[in-house]
């Protein structure tokens, strides 16, 4: 019987130490918690999207109230912006993407489980997109032609909704051409990419073209059509996809028509065909060096825009008998810093890195994961090894988009990894501590109001809390490898 003892004693030490586990009683909530990181974080992930899913939408049209009280189960009647309703895209491409990647390391069941559904669920949120979609024309620096693109605000039918003018930005297209690239890239249907490409030719025709004294392009991408001043989130957010589509075309002769202004006489509108490849890997480029040379500050971080802008709102002018947008220059810089700012940014430097092996990008990447953790990660008050990240506004979201960064870099900076833990350790606090009717709580650390009143939920919160915990499924699976 001893011996039988020491036997049984060693295997369970020889378990441990492996990394097995038994499946243990949560005592938060009482329900069975899974061995493994990666599929507890993705059945959260799975349980919120759910729940937010439910709560904040409504109608075969999926009309989605951006705010949602779990407290008093009321939904508001204000109706999220195109920009919020990609969040559940954002979300469900999450799960999809740790699906596939439990999948490939040998866990198929949760994938043959739900793949379909979420495969089925993202068809439908895309289709329902198109509540936000409309059509005008307009003036660019290089030609006159009509897009249809997302406006701001949810049509009343599909295809209706506004978009000229300020009725729509750049960056909100930008968000959507990220999501529409993964979702091709989970799913392949042709349709994602061919939406995704369109939408890119729309972003990048907002590429200020225009020639400065010495030739040069005066670059940038304005906040949208309507603007002058020139943002981070209307630039840093392209670079990555623009990446992802040089990677999709690398080994094909497919070309794309590349419009621009001759570097001479600094007027000519000329047009050529070029490889799709070199022509998204050069404006990714392009971008991310325009940004890192008017936006990064001293402390490491990204500043919020460039105002100052002359001319001070959209002009037009004529060249050879034919109107075009007019050149924007912007002097100040603006801040204040935000995490989504930095967070495209590294980003962007860990896929050009992947992309063209430039150490350049790396020592980039390394520098602004460090910078952006020490600015914006604040040790928690009496709560060791936490830290807190403003969530004021729209920053949980934003919040987010930085801790994608500090995983898209990891491969190559393993720097990161205690920056990518603080995120795991506060959403699970929130999650252990505060989950009420399947909501988290804006303040992961602090929980809900007292008031019971005041706890309205932003849609894209929970969803943003949601794609974090598949993003870090998939991480978990993948920090090994």
């Amino acid at each position: 019987m001893m011996y039988l003892r020491v036997f049984l004693t060693c295997v369970l030490i020889l378990l441990v130490t492996a990394g097995f586990s038994k499946t243990i009683a949560n005592t938060v909530s009482g329900e069975p918690q899974e061995d493994s990181l990666s599929e507890q974080n993705l059945r959260r992930a799975m349980d919120v999207t759910d729940r937010t899913i439910a709560a904040h939408f409504s109608g075969n049209d999926m009309k989605m109230a951006r705010y949602y009280n779990p407290y008093n189960e009321i939904r508001s009647d204000e109706t999220g912006s195109i920009w919020m309703y990609t969040s559940a895209v954002e979300a469900v491409n999450a799960i999809l993407h740790a699906l596939k990647a439990h999948h490939e390391n040998g866990n198929p069941a949760l994938y043959n489980e739900h793949f379909k559904r979420y495969a089925k669920l993202l068809q439908e949120l895309y289709e329902n997109a198109n509540f936000y979609l409309g059509t005008f024309e307009l003036t660019s620096y290089t030609q006159t032609r009509e897009w249809t693109v997302y406006g701001v605000h949810r049509g009343t039918s599909k295809g209706s909704a506004k978009v000229a003018g300020i009725e729509n930005v750049y960056d909100d297209q930008m968000w959507l051409i990220r999501e529409l690239l993964e979702s091709y890239k989970l799913t392949e249907n042709p349709e994602f990419l061919e939406k995704a490409e369109y939408l890119t030719g729309y972003v990048l025709d907002g590429w200020d073209c225009t020639r400065e004294a010495n030739g040069k392009e005066t670059g940038g991408i304005t906040w949208g059509p309507g603007y002058v001043t020139k943002h981070s989130c209307s630039n840093g957010p392209m670079v990555s996809p623009l990446v992802w589509l040089h990677e999709l075309y690398k080994n094909k002769n497919d070309e794309i028509e590349y419009r621009f202004i001759d570097a001479t006489d600094r007027e000519t509108r000329k047009t050529m065909q070029v490889k799709k490849s070199d022509f998204y890997l050069n404006f990714a480029k392009k971008i991310y060096h325009w940004q890192k040379k008017h936006l990064l500050r001293t402390d490491g971080v990204y500043d919020d825009m460039l105002g100052g802008c002359t001319p001070d709102k959209p002009q037009t002018e004529t060249v050879d008998g034919k109107i075009y947008r007019k050149g924007i220059v912007c002097t100040d810089r603006v801040g204040p810093a935000i995490t989504y700012n930095s967070g495209t940014m590294l980003s962007g430097a860990a896929d050009l890195y992947r992309a063209t092996g430039n150490d350049k990008y790396l020592d980039d990447a390394t520098q602004l994961s460090d910078a952006s953790f020490s600015f914006f990660a604040t040790p928690a008050t009496d709560m060791p090894g936490y830290y807190t990240f403003d969530t004021s506004g729209f920053r949980n979201w934003f919040n987010g988009v930085l801790m994608r960064g500090y995983v898209d870099i990891f491969p190559f900076y393993k720097g990161v990894a205690d920056y990518i833990d603080s995120f795991q350790r506060n959403l699970d606090y929130g999650y252990g501590h505060f989950l009420h009717d399947g909501f988290l709580p804006s303040d992961l650390l602090n929980g809900w109001d007292s008031d019971e009143a005041k706890n309205t939920t932003e849609a894209m919160f929970s969803f943003a809390f949601a794609a974090e915990y598949a993003v870090l499924a998939r991480y978990e699976l993948e920090k090994t490898e």
